[in-house]
């Protein structure tokens, strides 16, 4: 048992993409699932945040070769697999809080837990899933 504790920081510094850019990243995978062309200012009002801080984000996404702006904005090879799975962990989460919550499902509680559950605790509830629903 590893009894090393860290600060939530810590935590959030050793990924490589933060909070926010998971955010956007599945924001942009979704509208590519519908092959929606996404600019700048388009992907500002759909996260509900100003046009500079959306550009400022997206410049980060291209330098870290998750997405690319020619003339609309586009996941990368990398950014789609990204997108991927953010989008699979959300569907995951909001099957599970929908049948735990019924009609007091809350949206913003997903919002609140995808970023913090790690890849085997979301296999683990995916397989949970099933089992109930079948």
């Amino acid at each position: 048992m590893n009894n090393e504790f860290y600060t939530l920081t810590t935590y959030l510094h050793q990924k490589k993409i933060t909070y926010v850019m998971e955010d956007y990243i599945e924001m942009l995978y979704r509208k590519s699932l519908l092959n929606e062309p996404v600019t700048i200012t388009h992907l500002s009002k759909l996260l509900h945040i100003k046009k500079s801080s959306c550009s400022k984000m997206i410049s980060k996404l291209i330098n870290n070769n998750i997405a690319t702006k020619s003339p609309t904005l586009k996941l990368t090879k990398e950014g789609l697999k990204i997108g991927k799975y953010l989008y699979y962990r959300h569907e995951i989460l909001t099957n599970f809080l929908t049948i735990l919550n019924k009609e007091n499902f809350k949206l913003e509680q997903v919002e609140k837990i995808e970023h913090f559950i790690d890849p085997l605790t979301l296999k683990n509830l995916n397989t949970l899933l099933k089992n109930i629903t079948s």
